[in-house]
């Protein structure tokens, strides 16, 4: 059942992103629900384990590894907005935000998408490859992050693939470290509210020109 759950939802994933990408859907309108039924499915098949260690080391490693990320974004996004492929899918990503407020992009991110991607790809994609008597916890954690990073990349958006490729790299290994996914929500609640928040500068004029300012 677990297996089924793993390879449905992230196919589910894939094909959400795919119909955002090729405009068939609106991003905030479509993931939200995509990735609840995630989180929900990870739930009924798998219980999640918030920390193996102690809950409060989870919670404040997991935070200040959400703020490190952050700050290692902006400067990341700094320069890379200087490659006009780059600087333009940033740019229609913010102007996706700044369709609908602030106070909704928050919610829908921070109450519903990012605990329910936690939820499947850590708590139950990467923690039922780590129980499998024939894999190593490190296997485990790769698989998971390159699962994770394939199924973001039908978004075709440059700014998600990465934040895939760098993001998922730390929220899985904060996984693997804690025994859980407490670490890896607190960083990955974190640093999304500081992007919709308070977005690096190629995304402000987006957010500025929006409903989200």
């Amino acid at each position: 059942m677990q297996v089924a759950v793993m390879i449905a939802g992230a196919i589910a994933e894939f094909v959400g992103w795919w119909l955002v990408a090729t405009r068939r859907f609106d991003v905030w309108r479509l993931m939200p629900i995509v990735l609840a039924a995630l989180g929900i499915a990870a739930i009924l098949v798998t219980p999640p384990v918030f920390a193996g260690t102690s809950t409060v080391t989870a919670l404040v490693v997991g935070l200040a590894a959400g703020f490190t990320l952050y700050l290692a974004t902006l400067t990341f996004v700094w320069a890379a907005s200087h490659w006009t492929p780059f600087r333009r899918d940033v740019l229609e990503k913010y102007s996706q935000a700044g369709e609908v407020t602030l106070a909704t992009t928050l919610v829908l991110s921070l109450a519903i998408m990012v605990p329910a991607e936690e939820l499947f790809w850590r708590g139950l994609f990467q923690a039922r490859l780590a129980g499998a008597a024939t894999m190593s916890a490190g296997t485990a954690t790769l698989i998971a992050w390159l699962a994770y990073v394939a199924t973001n990349a039908a978004s075709r958006s440059l700014p998600i693939v990465a934040g895939a490729i760098v993001g998922g790299a730390l929220w899985g290994g904060l996984a693997w470290w804690s025994g859980g996914v407490l670490a890896s929500l607190a960083s990955h609640i974190l640093w999304s509210g500081l992007m919709l928040s308070r977005p690096p500068g190629a995304g402000r004029p987006a957010i500025d020109g929006g409903e989200a300012r």
